[in-house]
């Protein structure tokens, strides 16, 4: 199989060479190049397939409803943009020598086009205020790659700017969540339990956004969140975070739209606990209890997509949130096991005992 073209190879594609590389890993899955051999034809006329593709090598021959020819061949000038990208299509494409082509979703493509626009325009405006770099941070994030950018700016409006000294608890493990923060400036450390059993879960900085998971959980603080440094804070309440944020970030999937992205190579994350998954969960599905999910993410694939399942669908919406933010593609299995029909149920959930473990680089082993 092809691999992924690299960054270099991108630049010279236009509208390609505008993105991030953030956004270049979000298109990875179809940066794979594909072979068009001699005679075979790319697409009719009239073809309304919503992809964009370049030509890499080889050469290609474009007629129009005229019979009118025109040869484009790879690293010209004309080669770097996308082929005929007019909706339905103009022209008939058919390949004279042997090619090498790239196809990429076009709805994903000028999403992330306009997303970068409207990123330029909120920088621009919010200069003045002396935020930008925080905000710029932010936009940064693989959180908000996926949320609209009527809904940041939203978001920025609806923000509420907090200044708390070193030592200051934001987050109180076991109380109830009425909000979510993202850090402007400062550190902070993720702690669950007390006394010996205290652990360490993660440290936060610029840009983190902390607290979403008793929002999306609709459950208690799950952990103790201090400040490592004076710090400045941006609030986000409840019913704000659910319209603005959780919507667009937190992707839900049918039975039968989780099976196609297995058939495609994803990987079930059940996001239970040990002890509930090994009474049964899916074949060779990894468990990663949510409360240790951000400590285990970094065993798992930056290229790989996850298909998490909980018994409400709760937990997995966390999961996927946070998976979000820490750019994984991830999906949860709508409303949770509890809404399957009890066969389906059963023909999903249908291995026990301790099941498989997740090593470094993404790789899943049974384990013994």
């Amino acid at each position: 199989m092809s691999e992924p073209l690299t960054l270099q190879q991108l630049r010279s594609l236009v509208p390609l060479n505008a993105l991030s590389e953030q956004q270049w890993r979000e298109l990875r899955a179809q940066l794979v190049p594909q072979p068009l051999l001699a005679g075979q034809l790319l697409f009719r006329r009239g073809d309304q397939a919503r992809l964009s593709y370049y030509l890499l090598s080889g050469e290609l021959v474009l007629r129009d409803a005229d019979g009118a020819e025109v040869r484009l061949e790879a690293g010209s000038e004309a080669g770097c943009h996308p082929i005929s990208p007019s909706l339905p299509r103009l022209h008939e494409a058919l390949a004279v020598r042997d090619c090498s082509l790239l196809a990429v979703d076009s709805a994903t493509l000028a999403r992330q086009l306009t997303w970068n626009s409207a990123h330029q325009d909120l920088l621009l405006e919010r200069s003045a205020e002396g935020d930008s770099e925080w905000l710029e941070s932010l936009l940064a994030s693989p959180l908000l790659a996926k949320v609209p950018p009527a809904n940041v700016r939203s978001m920025l409006e609806r923000l509420r700017r907090m200044e708390l000294p070193a030592g200051s608890q934001v987050v109180t493990e076991g109380e109830a969540g009425d909000c979510c923060y993202f850090l402007q400036s400062g550190r902070a450390e993720v702690i669950r339990g007390a006394g010996s059993d205290q652990q360490l879960l993660a440290e936060l900085d610029v840009g983190a956004c902390f607290g979403e998971e008793a929002l999306l959980g609709d459950c208690p603080r799950n952990a103790s969140i201090t400040l490592l440094a004076d710090s400045v804070l941006q609030r986000l309440d409840r019913e704000d975070f659910l319209e603005l944020l959780k919507a667009p970030v937190v992707d839900e999937v049918s039975l039968g739209e989780a099976a196609r992205l297995m058939g495609a190579g994803g990987q079930w994350l059940d996001v239970r606990l040990q002890e509930e998954y090994e009474r049964a969960h899916a074949p060779q599905a990894l468990n990663m209890p949510l409360h240790l999910l951000r400590l285990k993410a970094r065993l798992l694939d930056g290229d790989g997509t996850y298909l998490c399942y909980c018994d409400s669908g709760k937990r997995s919406a966390s999961a996927v949130f946070m998976l979000s933010q820490l750019g994984f593609r991830a999906y949860a299995l709508r409303d949770g096991l509890d809404a399957l029909p009890a066969v389906q149920r059963d023909a999903l959930i249908s291995e026990v005992g301790a099941g498989y473990l997740a090593r470094s680089g993404g790789r899943v082993e049974r384990s013994r």
